[in-house]
């Protein structure tokens, strides 16, 4: 159960749906709620697939490239950290890839549940390198349905937050949001700390032994 929480909670402070939330209500403003749904049930697909491939298939892609795990947990925690400072400071639709020119463009698309809201608003760099650097730490066959089922649940809170984004920017309003943003972005700073201290202290520890 441990694992599990410790795993939602970072996968949700790195992806950051609230936050998304206002960014997912310009861009379907003008779509019914019936194709509000949609996207949103899209994007939490898209995203658990993003994830899921990410978690099995990265150890391999490290293999290839010949990119240790301490690298990638320093890369990581510099992509977490950045996202994080960007949380704090507002500027998290810029962070993201989301300039004016691509938000126009995704509004004249018909579905933008891939991109651009599960890449790269959502799934990114950072919660990517997270799960890779924690199926190398937690490979058991346990620890491998714990990260599935948090996945999932990563997942399903996204589909709910984005299909009540629309209420939850007139509840809060943008003055909630951001105030729930900088208080993830200071939860995200700290992740992203801990996998450069964690790192550090590994590589550290190696070179003592040797």
């Amino acid at each position: 159960m441990e694992l599990f929480i410790y795993l939602f909670a970072a996968l949700f402070s790195v992806l950051n749906p609230i936050g998304t939330a206002p960014i997912f209500v310009a861009l379907t403003q003008d779509d019914t709620k019936k194709e509000r749904s949609r996207i949103s049930l899209w994007t939490a697909i898209n995203v658990f697939i993003i994830l899921i491939v990410s978690y099995f298939v990265g150890q391999y892609v490290l293999s290839f490239f010949g990119i240790s795990i301490d690298a990638l947990r320093i890369a990581g925690g510099l992509i977490i950290v950045n996202s994080g400072f960007a949380l704090l400071s507002g500027k998290i639709t810029k962070q993201r890839g989301i300039n004016k020119k691509t938000e126009n463009d995704a509004q004249k698309r018909n579905d933008i549940a891939l991109s651009p809201l599960a890449i790269p608003m959502l799934a990114g760099p950072g919660s990517i390198s997270l799960l890779i650097a924690f199926y190398q730490e937690h490979n058991a066959t346990m620890d491998i349905i714990v990260a599935v089922s948090a996945i999932l649940c990563v997942a399903l809170s996204i589909f709910i937050i984005l299909r009540s984004a629309h209420y939850l920017v007139k509840i809060l309003g943008s003055s909630g949001i951001v105030a729930i943003s900088k208080i993830v972005g200071f939860i995200v700073i700290a992740i992203g700390i801990q996998y450069i201290v964690s790192a550090i202290v590994n590589i550290i520890q190696s070179n003592i032994l040797k």
